[in-house]
């Protein structure tokens, strides 16, 4: 049973991009066994960029769009779109199903997840990923370049004969990553290059506190800034401090990151502290010291 994307036409029309920049359309797929009570055996959603574009899953077997795209018209036709979900839906989970056969596992609770999509850079297709995990571990991945399947689990050469029964569905996996989907990512960049291409500046805050017998930490905290991208560090006389690595970026919740690095400080060091932020969204470099008289 060949991924029924690659047995479908392609919903979308050609499109054609000006402006020079780097996108990705990217799909992730999540099917479970046994579901907790609440959730859907299976779900999906898309992402340009990094940003979610719409979500499916089994419960109600519509594909919806997430804002700012919930208001745009003719982006998608979203009944197709969730026609298109609901038979992956079907395939993935029957391959879930055959994973679990193959271990003679028909109740333990398992887990089988997917990622497939494209980027374009200045307007051409620069890159392309299809691979598939099994309980966290890498299951199947597709080489474009050969083009095949390559198992990465023993089940998964069973898998690896299912898709590859026709030659035609190896050519039609390829086309898909190199052609099908760069021309849909480019159609819904029409509609969404203003929105991804935005930039939006940290707002920084800077907090300090210390314990009986401790040193002080000063904790530069930046949010609200979009792309992900950021760099902070604690300065100190011009000079960059070893502080606390920087912590991952995460979202913010509304589309936008939060960030923050901390330092320790002996409390008899009363010299100032200066964060130093660097982001697209500042036309240059932010230096934030620390006020005293703040005591937060």
């Amino acid at each position: 049973m060949v991924p029924v994307l690659l047995s479908l036409p392609l919903l979308l029309g050609p499109a054609v991009l000006q402006e020079t920049g780097s996108y990705s359309l990217i799909f992730l797929y999540t099917g479970l066994s046994r579901p907790s009570k609440g959730l859907p055996r299976f779900q999906a959603t898309a992402f340009l960029n990094d940003q979610a574009f719409f979500h499916y899953n089994s419960n109600s077997g519509k594909a919806e769009p997430v804002e700012p795209w919930s208001h745009v018209e003719g982006m998608e036709d979203w009944e197709k779109e969730s026609q298109l979900q609901r038979a992956r839906e079907e395939i993935f989970l029957v391959t879930l199903k055959d994973i679990m056969d193959y271990y003679e596992d028909s109740t333990g609770s398992h887990t089988f997840q997917g990622m497939f999509g494209c980027e374009i850079t200045n307007n051409r297709s620069s890159g392309a990923v299809w691979r598939y995990a099994y309980d966290g571990e890498d299951f199947i991945e597709f080489n474009k370049e050969i083009p095949a399947w390559i198992p990465l689990d023993p089940a998964a050469a069973n898998t690896k004969l299912k898709w590859e029964a026709e030659k035609v569905y190896v050519q039609r996996a390829k086309a898909y990553l190199e052609e099908e989907c760069p021309t849909m990512l480019k159609k819904y960049l029409n509609y969404s290059r203003s929105h991804l291409d935005r930039t939006d500046p940290p707002t920084v805050k800077i907090t300090s506190h210390v314990a009986p017998g401790r040193n002080r930490i000063f904790r530069c905290l930046a949010y609200d800034f979009y792309p992900q991208r950021i760099s902070l560090h604690w300065n100190q006389a011009s000079k960059k401090l070893a502080s606390e690595p920087e912590r991952d970026v995460f979202p913010n919740g509304n589309g936008t990151y939060l960030s923050w690095v901390e330092v320790e400080i002996p409390p008899q060091n009363r010299d100032p502290f200066v964060c130093h932020i660097e982001h697209k969204g500042l036309s240059q470099s932010l230096s934030v010291q620390w006020d005293e008289k703040s005591k937060v």
